[in-house]
């Protein structure tokens, strides 16, 4: 394994499945995940986000084979697997807490599955110097687990799941007991990884910069189901419900009114003003909300919406807004702010943004 995949990543297909637990104070069964219908291509990287309790776990689960789906079918390569044992479906767990064998170096720590698998020692070992220097763990196979700090345990921890070459690479919120600089730079990697053997990735996590940052698709969950899917892109700019616009990044949420539609934009009031938005909905009419990034927006002395300036804090790289627009509070990321004018707290002002920067929800 010289740094491509020696064979075909596999895709995975859940065709409406779940799983129900019973809640010990009611005694009540409950869906932790229902009827979850998705199709994940081979050798894409795919993330399932959420809040805590949203079934994202629950659902990488089943498709290690930890827990059995009380509904629908989980196929993999097209093969169904529901009736398989995790050592027996072609997939590789790296776990939250490492789970790497103190007692054993970093050679056999990653060369253990290999070993279970009878691979003849020879090829052990190339396979192992190939991983390792993937990982970028040269030289450091006679180490103690122990010796190492986080970053390299968990380097050593997606060393010993890759290197048995399976065809669907799961992650278990594998950065979460890493500091905030080391998680950036342990995500790149790892989707440098991913990119570099053409491998299938599905990823949990909590963190929505995090799914950002490396996924090709992200699937949004609530409640046991999926609130959304679809590119980074598409999920930060379209999103499809106020829960899924509020989950990813910061966003404000203006009433309107539509009133009518001129070629693309829809025109719509807010608070009695004349506003245009960019909206692929043919029939939207009455309320609705204008989904707004921070960074979307512009303040100045003239422009489409008056305000009123409740707080100005530098940050840097960017000015830090509050203002009020009617009753509504809208948050303004004002970008390089350097030689634009400063609004100060209680100034009258403005604010305009570009019809496809904002987004039409219907209320």
């Amino acid at each position: 394994m010289s740094g491509t995949q020696t064979k075909e990543p596999k895709g995975v297909r859940l065709d409406h499945i779940s799983k129900i637990y019973k809640n010990p104070k009611t005694g009540q069964d409950f869906y932790a995940v229902h009827d979850v219908e998705l199709d994940i291509k081979p050798g894409t990287f795919v993330t399932l986000l959420g809040p805590s309790g949203c079934g994202k776990t629950t659902t990488l689960r089943m498709i290690a084979g930890f827990e059995s789906p009380d509904e629908g079918e989980i196929y993999l390569g097209g093969e169904p697997i529901n009736e398989l044992t995790p050592n027996k479906r072609d997939t590789a767990m790296v776990f939250q807490s490492y789970a790497l064998f103190p007692h054993y170096n970093v050679f056999d720590n990653v060369a253990y599955g290999l070993k279970l698998r009878g691979v003849p020692k020879n090829e052990i070992k190339e396979r192992v110097t190939n991983i390792l220097k993937l990982v970028e763990l040269t030289d450091m196979e006679q180490r103690m687990t122990n010796q190492l700090s986080g970053g390299q345990q968990q380097r050593v921890a997606l060393a010993r799941a890759l290197v048995v070459e399976p065809g669907v690479l799961l992650f278990d919120e594998p950065l979460s007991n890493l500091d905030a600089k080391l998680r950036v730079q342990m995500r790149t990697e790892i989707r440098r990884i991913q990119q570099a053997l053409g491998i299938t990735a599905i990823y949990v996590t909590h963190d929505q910069s995090e799914a950002m940052a490396i996924s090709d698709n992200i699937i949004l969950m609530k409640g046991g189901v999926i609130a959304q899917m679809g590119s980074p892109t598409e999920i930060y700019y379209h999103p499809n419900s106020e829960f899924v616009a509020d989950f990813i990044g910061e966003c404000n949420f203006l009433p309107c009114t539509v009133t009518g539609r001129e070629g693309e934009d829809v025109t719509a009031e807010v608070y009695g003003h004349p506003v245009k938005v960019r909206s692929e909905h043919d029939k939207l009419e009455g309320a609705a909300e204008i989904v707004l990034r921070p960074e979307a927006i512009e303040i100045a002395d003239q422009g489409l919406l008056p305000c009123k300036v409740e707080l100005s804090c530098f940050m840097g790289s960017y000015q830090n807004y509050h203002v009020r627009v009617g009753d509504t509070l809208v948050k303004i990321a004002d970008n390089c702010p350097i030689g634009k004018k400063t609004f100060q707290v209680g100034d009258d002002a403005f604010i305009s943004f570009r019809s496809e920067c904002a987004h039409l929800l219907e209320t």
